[in-house]
């Protein structure tokens, strides 16, 4: 158990129909599940649509943010986002595929899991690499929420102050460091 309680930022995407309904009603119905693992009340982002990654991959996404806080473990959360997947019907067929719900972990308080070096080799993978291989491990930070307007455009909303343990830089620096086209790409949809 953690000793005290850590934000723990979470990021909602889904460009597939569930049993929860289309894909912001997936993402929604998801977001109260979720929140009823927070030890406070939860903050919410605003709903956004992004293309699929990589391009041409699906549906446009619907993507949010939560951040909460918790006494759970990482691994913990990370077990409970897999259920909540489970419950909307997400099956993992193809990596970076069209979903009906994909739940990230993206950071628990400041911790780097399962350490630094091994945050850097998965940080550090070219796109390619990125496509072909995955974690056996929970790696945080998430390795390349610093890449992902659409992970940061949700997350500048409920927690732009939170600074990376690595880069040592905030939610909102990583957004605006960003390409303008690829923020050009989020656009709002409206509150959750």
């Amino acid at each position: 158990m953690i000793e005290e309680l850590e934000i723990v930022l979470i990021a909602f995407g889904s460009n597939e129909n569930s049993v929860f309904g289309d894909p912001a009603e997936t993402v929604l119905k998801a977001m109260k599940i979720v929140a009823g693992i927070s030890n406070s009340n939860p903050i919410f982002s605003d709903f956004y649509s992004t293309p699929a990654f990589p391009k041409g991959a699906g549906p446009d996404f619907v993507n949010a943010a939560m951040a909460i806080t918790t006494t759970d473990t990482p691994s913990a959360v990370l077990t409970k986002l897999h259920e909540v997947e489970a419950m909307a019907g997400r099956t993992r067929k193809v990596r970076w595929g069209q979903r009906t719900l994909d739940l990230d972990l993206i950071a628990v308080g400041e911790r780097i899991l399962p350490d630094v070096q091994t945050y850097t080799h998965w940080c550090e993978l070219t796109s390619e690499e990125q496509q072909s291989n995955a974690p056996d491990q929970l790696i945080l930070p998430h390795p390349r929420m610093q890449d992902r307007s659409f992970v940061l455009v949700p997350l500048s909303d409920v927690a732009p102050h939170w600074v990376h343990p690595v880069l040592q830089k905030t939610v909102t620096e990583m957004r605006d460091a960003l390409p303008a086209k690829d923020l050009a790409e989020v656009t709002w949809r409206g509150a959750a």
